[in-house]
């Protein structure tokens, strides 16, 4: 039986439950719940706090886990990023007060507070600077105003909330972090099937079928307008001049798509979703 281990709270929580249920898998009923058995799928699940989850999948204690690529690098764990499942999109900049600092060599002996100085330290480390980590667990934005530190290292957004700190950002990204699959170092009888299920939902996700009527002499122009995946289906109609075309379409240009198409002289064209796919 495959063990699964799934953020019990916070950010990546939700969106990993969710995405695990459109796979098809079970979901607990209970947020309070910390183990739930599908034995339907042959997986148990472990809903862990989001920051233990590599060291328990490092160790081996449990085989698979969601977590983000920030958490897998700041644990120091011997987990195995598979690979990125396109949420809780993050970026680690350094801030510090306006002016005062601009380039990383610029915290060299410095205090620099962050709740991740596992991935800051290796960070400068990799840069040849030397600067001392203070860790705080949260609002890390107030240590230099409180005194406790002279430059931080956290999540940015928009940066607003630095500003309002009165700090500025400074120097290179740090990381460009997304929720993360991972697995042990022995890798278990399973995971192909949750993989393959967790892929089938991020393509549901990004794209939809559109199907249109179109003169078979424009095929070529209307193919190099949206080629789909691999190539459209192109099914004969009643009149011999004209096909049917199927294809799969990033859901973000649907729209845009559409007016090419029905510019180039296609015509009923639909648009369907996909909830669930193999490729």
């Amino acid at each position: 039986m495959l063990r699964i281990a799934i953020p019990n709270k916070g950010s990546l929580s939700e969106t990993a439950t969710l995405m695990l249920a459109e796979a098809g898998y079970a979901t607990r009923r209970d947020p309070k719940e910390l183990h739930l058995v599908d034995a339907e799928n042959d997986v148990e699940f472990f809903f862990l706090r989001p920051r233990d989850i590599a060291t328990y999948v490092g160790s081996g204690a449990l085989d698979v886990g969601v977590t983000g690529r920030d958490l897998l690098l700041d644990s120091g764990s011997d987990a195995i990023e598979i690979e990125p499942l396109n949420f809780g999109d993050s970026t680690f900049r350094f801030a510090g007060p306006a002016g005062k600092f601009h380039e990383l060599s610029d915290l060299e002996g410095v205090r620099v507070a962050t709740s991740y100085p596992g991935l800051v330290g290796d960070f400068l480390a990799a840069h040849g600077v030397s600067a001392h980590l203070v860790k705080l667990d949260g609002a890390v934005e107030s240590a230099v105003q409180l005194g406790v530190a002279d430059a931080v290292a956290d999540v940015v957004s928009t940066g607003a909330t630095l500003r309002k700190a009165g700090l500025d950002i400074f120097g290179p990204v740090i990381l460009e972090s997304t929720a993360v699959l991972i697995r042990s170092e022995q890798e278990q009888p399973g995971l192909a099937t949750l993989r393959r299920r967790l892929e089938g939902v991020q393509v549901a996700r990004q794209y939809v079928l559109m199907d249109y009527d179109l003169p078979l002499s424009l095929l070529d122009e209307a193919t190099a307008i949206a080629g789909g995946r691999q190539s459209p289906t192109v099914s004969p109609l009643r009149e011999p001049e004209w096909v049917a075309v199927r294809v799969m379409v990033p859901k973000r240009r649907t729209n845009q798509i559409m007016d090419a198409l029905y510019e180039l002289g296609a015509r009923a064209i639909l648009v369907s979703a996909i909830h669930a796919a193999r490729l």
